[in-house]
C-alpha cells in the first residue's frame, strides 16, 4: 500500500487508549479553555484522524508562512497551506502551557482536544494578507474561504495536540465518516491494491459517475473512494446526508459489488482551489488512494480560478517528491448526443457545444424544485428521486 507522507505509519492525533483518554478528558476539565473556529475544529478533527499526518499540532507562524508562500514548514517539510489555532483573545489563557480546545460546533462546547502551548504569537495585518493571497490567491472578503480565515482572531496558538473527540461527525454520519486510519484498513480488508479517489460536496450527476469509471478503467484500478466533504459548506449547498443517500444509491445500481468504498470525512471546506486541491491530495494519500481525481475548477468558488489551475498547480509549484500519490486530470465530462455516450469535453474536438447535454446547477435546481427530473443523459433517475424528495421539503 501506498505509504503516507512523512512517516512510515499513520499516526493520528486522536487518544485510542481507553486508560489514557479517561486520564486526558479528566484532566481537561480542570485546564483553561477555549472555544476554537470552527476552521480550526476541523483541523483537529483532521490531525485526529492521521489524514495531516505527521503533522502533530497546529503550526507556529513561521510553519504557517512557509506553508502559504512556498509549501515547506521550517524543519524542510511538505505541507500546502497553514494549519492555524487562531483566536481573538488569549485572556482565557494566560501563561498556562496545557490547555483545553472546545468545540465551537456541538452544544455546549465538549473539549475537543488538549493542547501543550508552544507559542502565542499575533500575527500580523500584513502576515494574514500574504497567507490570503498566497493560499486563496485573492484577498477578496466576498470569497467565502477568505473571509472564514481572516474572520477567526489575530492570536496564533501553537503545539501538539491530543484529540478526545471527531466532533459531531461520528454521530451524525455514523455510517460515512471515517478516519485516514480505518480507510486504510478497510482497502487492506477489501484487497486492493490500485485505489483511485474522487472528492465530492455535492451529489453525483452521471458525467461525475462516468468519469469514476473512466479513471477506474483507464489506470486500471481495483477500487475507487468516494470522499465527501462532511464539514460546512457555503449557503444553498444540499446537506451532506442528502448527498450520502443519492450517491449510495448511484453505487448500488451502477458499480460492481466490492469496487467501491463510500466515506466521508470531517472538514469546512476552503474553495481555495489549486491550493485545495493540493491539500485533497496530501490526505488522500494519507488515507490510502494511489490516485486521484482532480478535474474543472476542482474545489474553487465563483470565478477565482481558471478552469484548470487545480491541475497545473501540481506541475508549476508542488516541491517534486513532496507527494507519491498520481493525480487524474479530467475535462469536464458531458453527454454527447453525436456519441450517446458521456465523454470528457476536450476528447472530442470535433464537437459544438449544442452537442453536449449541458444544464446549469441553476437550472437543475430548478427543475428538481418542480418536482422535475432532469433529462436521463444528465442524472439517473433514482438519483433525481432522492434530490426531488430534498428539494421539495425546503420549497
Amino acid at each position: 500500500m501506498i505509504k503516507p507522507i512523512g512517516s512510515d505509519e499513520l499516526q493520528p492525533r486522536y487518544v485510542y487508549d481507553p486508560v489514557e483518554h479517561e486520564k486526558l478528558s479528566k484532566e481537561a476539565e480542570s485546564l483553561p479553555s477555549v472555544v476554537i473556529s470552527s476552521q480550526a475544529a476541523g483541523n483537529a478533527v483532521m490531525m485526529g484522524g492521521g489524514y495531516f499526518n505527521p503533522l502533530k499540532g497546529y503550526m507556529n507562524v513561521a510553519d504557517a508562512m512557509g506553508a502559504a508562500e512556498k509549501m515547506i514548514l521550517t524543519d524542510g517539510s511538505f505541507f500546502p497551506v497553514p494549519i492555524l489555532c487562531l483566536l481573538e483573545s488569549t485572556d482565557a489563557i494566560g501563561d498556562a502551557k496545557r490547555i483545553a480546545l472546545r468545540d465551537p460546533n456541538v452544544e455546549g462546547n465538549p473539549v475537543l482536544a488538549i493542547m501543550d502551548v508552544e507559542n502565542i504569537e499575533e500575527v500580523t495585518d500584513e502576515q494574514m494578507n500574504t497567507m490570503t493571497e498566497k493560499v486563496y490567491r485573492t484577498t477578496d472578503m466576498d470569497h467565502p474561504g477568505v473571509a472564514a480565515f481572516n474572520n477567526q482572531g489575530r492570536f496564533a496558538v501553537s503545539g501538539p495536540i491530543q484529540v478526545l473527540n471527531f466532533s459531531y461527525f461520528i454521530d451524525e454520519f455514523p455510517d460515512t465518516f471515517r478516519t485516514a486510519v480505518e480507510i486504510r484498513n478497510e482497502i487492506a480488508e477489501r484487497g486492493w491494491k490500485k485505489i483511485v479517489a474522487f472528492q465530492t460536496r455535492n451529489p453525483m450527476h452521471l458525467a461525475h459517475e462516468e468519469l469514476c469509471h473512466m479513471a477506474m478503467d483507464r489506470l486500471g484500478c481495483d477500487g475507487l473512494v468516494i470522499h465527501m466533504l462532511l464539514g460546512k459548506l457555503k449557503p444553498g449547498d444540499i446537506p451532506a446526508p442528502v448527498r450520502d443517500a443519492a450517491i449510495r444509491k448511484m453505487v448500488e445500481l451502477y458499480f460492481p459489488p466490492n469496487s467501491v468504498m463510500v466515506a466521508g470525512y470531517g472538514f469546512d471546506m476552503l474553495y481555495a482551489g489549486p491550493r485545495e486541491a493540493v491539500l485533497h491530495a496530501y490526505f488522500r494519500q494519507n488515507m490510502g488512494a494511489t490516485h486521484f481525481i482532480i478535474g474543472r475548477d476542482h474545489a474553487g468558488v465563483g470565478d477565482y480560478y481558471g478552469a484548470f489551475d487545480a491541475q497545473t498547480i501540481f506541475h508549476d509549484e508542488v516541491p517534486k517528491g513532496a507527494l507519491d500519490i498520481e493525480i487524474f486530470e479530467a475535462d469536464h465530462t458531458a453527454w454527447s448526443k453525436k456519441l450517446n455516450k458521456v465523454v470528457m469535453m476536450r476528447e472530442a474536438p470535433d464537437h459544438e457545444k449544442d452537442d453536449f447535454v449541458l444544464l446549469s446547477g441553476t437550472k437543475v435546481r430548478e427543475m428538481l424544485g418542480r418536482g422535475e427530473a432532469p433529462p436521463k443523459e444528465f442524472s439517473r433517475p433514482e438519483v433525481a428521486k432522492i434530490l426531488i424528495e430534498y428539494y421539495q421539503s425546503i420549497n
